[in-house]
């Protein structure tokens, strides 16, 4: 086993995460420019530093994840989602279907789950959480994240839901069990339907005018009637109507007849 295989065995052992998913000579070039940054001869050398150091780790973590993304992104907007919209979507359905569409690393149906689990009991919603890259979806499930990447979680969600084991924060495995994730490609695949909410944020951004259009109306069909999306804060609907669509808040759009 050479130096860089040995590596991806000794991380996967380790973490759960397993770099074999990524191209190779991309995520070596990028790892190797890091090792070599930080001055070891060899990925042996640098994975022993690395299980001893919290800042090598979760640099480590930071490189080689490609898609950026956060707890409580947009902290306000979250707090509409706990305060009126579920609260509205719960009145009636008492079993919610929600979908997380390009979930990247898994903080969003995290929130999600977090959120949902203050309102209502763990059995009242399904979490649906999607994404085109398989990698990315690994790391999603291992559940490990960085100190940085919590700086938006209440202080009494991260003492719920997560373990701080010295070398970053992993996620409990009663918040896990409330997600399904699963590969998924939204340009190419059928959606599934009747979905009560609808979170695809600041991933509509990468697309062309065409595509969203496409992606809009594919939504609202998903959607079950008075459903919910919720899209990033810089991709609002100019012409929600077009696509069924009411503004119920800023960010959220609710299917109308």
């Amino acid at each position: 086993m050479d130096d860089y295989q040995g590596f991806i065995h000794n991380v996967k052992g380790k973490t759960g995460i397993d770099l074999a998913l990524y191209k190779e000579a991309q995520m070596k070039r990028r790892l190797t420019s890091l090792r070599d940054k930080r001055g070891y001869a060899d990925f042996s050398a640098y994975f022993q530093s690395m299980m001893k150091s919290q800042e090598l780790f979760d640099e480590f973590l930071e490189r080689m994840t490609i898609n950026v993304s956060e707890f409580y992104r947009n902290p306000k907007r979250w707090e509409v989602l706990e305060t009126k919209i579920l609260p509205r979507l719960l009145e009636s359905n008492k079993r919610l279907k929600i979908w997380s569409a390009a979930c990247s690393t898994g903080e969003e149906p995290y929130t999600l789950a977090m959120i949902l689990s203050k309102l209502v009991p763990s059995g009242s919603f399904s979490i649906l959480a999607t994404d085109l890259d398989k990698a990315i979806l690994e790391r999603a499930k291992s559940g490990i994240y960085t100190d940085r990447s919590m700086k938006d979680v209440p202080k009494d969600m991260l003492q719920k839901h997560f373990i701080n084991d010295g070398m970053g924060y992993r996620v409990k495995d009663e918040l896990k069990k409330m997600i399904t994730f699963k590969q998924g490609n939204l340009l190419a695949d059928r959606f599934d339907m009747n979905f009560d909410l609808i979170v695809c944020r600041n991933v509509m951004i990468y697309f062309t005018e065409e595509a969203k259009h496409d992606l809009y109306h594919k939504f609202s069909q998903s959607l079950r009637l008075d459903g919910v999306l919720f899209v990033g804060s810089t991709e609002q609907i100019f012409n929600p109507s077009e696509y069924a669509f009411d503004t119920e808040d800023t960010f959220f759009y609710r299917k109308k007849n």
